[in-house]
């Protein structure tokens, strides 16, 4: 795919804050109409790109093509072409949510979408005459998109589209981006919910520590990487690990310690059967099998990151029998 066929074309993209690399030569390659879900783990230099790619920050090095064409800080006007919303907007409190908007929308070029009609957009178009003191989280973030939307781009920057909206809120969001990319936009959403993004988007691009680590389709990608976990009795799980170094091999097998009884095969989830069967035929039956490809395992296999604690750090991932879905935030 050449540079004409992408909303947006990062390439050896560095910046530092002081003696700490923030991102180290960042590559991103994100196709025309689609939604990408851009992904990493706290600190691994989401916002900072996001940031970048608004002018807000001034990159050290590395070139940007945004809709074809190459750009710098000095092109900043450009970025009326294109909506974003990077961490929690801000608005006048005292006024509406359609005036607000209106204020917005006569600060740059004139809007190429009706107030009324990106309120309806996103859901607001009832609030509309309400004070935006008297919204919620939810409803702010909306807003914030609903004047990302006004200037109808092409290309959206999203930081945590979904901060503060509930499941419904959630939902709504995502058929909006979606209906979105149908119509021909491109949405490049920076996320922490993991499981949303797997429902979202269409290309995603994993970092850490400011390097590009996996980047490609959902589809490719969930294919390509698969999970199977087998239960057995306790005391029969050496014997079993050693049938499946066997039959998979030793690097693709581990016991899960925090879930007793548990093995984990990282292999296609069609191999299913085969592990099934290589067991029984070695006399051990599983109590349980179960299989299938998830952005989480994808996420946390190549970034070598659990979940958050309290205190920022993250701790060894849990890699329990079920699906699981994981927030990871991002400074």
């Amino acid at each position: 795919m050449s540079s004409a066929d992408h909303a947006l074309a990062i390439r050896g993209l560095r910046k530092s804050y002081g003696s700490r690399l923030a991102l180290d030569g960042l590559d991103l390659a994100v196709p025309s109409g689609v939604v990408y879900g851009f992904l990493g783990p706290n600190g691994a230099g989401k916002t900072t790109t996001m940031r970048v790619l608004t002018g807000l920050l001034h990159p050290d090095g590395g070139t940007i093509e945004m809709l074809g064409r190459p750009y710098a800080r000095s092109d900043r006007r450009r970025l009326f072409a294109v909506g974003s919303l990077v961490e929690t907007p801000s608005f006048y409190p005292y006024l509406s949510g359609r005036d607000n908007l209106r204020a917005l929308a006569a600060s740059g070029p004139p809007p190429g979408r009706p107030v009324d009609e990106v309120l309806d957009v996103v859901g607001l178009r009832e609030r509309g005459r309400d004070k935006v003191s008297r919204y919620s989280l939810g409803m702010k973030q909306r807003l914030g998109i609903a004047g990302a939307l006004l200037n109808d781009p092409e290309l959206l920057l999203l930081d945590e589209p979904a901060n503060g909206l509930d499941p419904a809120g959630i939902v709504a969001m995502r058929e909006m981006l979606r209906h979105l990319a149908a119509i021909g936009k491109t949405v490049f959403v920076s996320s922490h919910l993991l499981a949303e993004v797997q429902q979202m988007a269409d290309v995603v691009g994993i970092i850490a520590a400011g390097r590009l680590v996996r980047e490609g389709s959902m589809r490719e990608l969930l294919a390509a990487e698969g999970n199977i976990r087998v239960r057995v009795a306790s005391d029969e799980i050496a014997r079993a690990v050693e049938i499946l170094d066997g039959t998979i091999g030793r690097e693709h097998v581990s016991v899960l310690d925090d879930l007793p009884g548990w093995i984990s095969v990282q292999t296609a989830p069609a191999r299913s059967p085969e592990i099934n069967r290589a067991l029984a035929e070695a006399g051990i039956y599983a109590s349980e099998l179960t299989s299938g490809n998830d952005l989480e395992d994808l996420f946390l296999s190549l970034t070598d990151t659990g979940t958050a604690d309290p205190d920022g750090t993250f701790a060894k991932p849990n890699r329990s029998a079920g699906p699981a879905r994981s927030h990871v935030d991002e400074s």
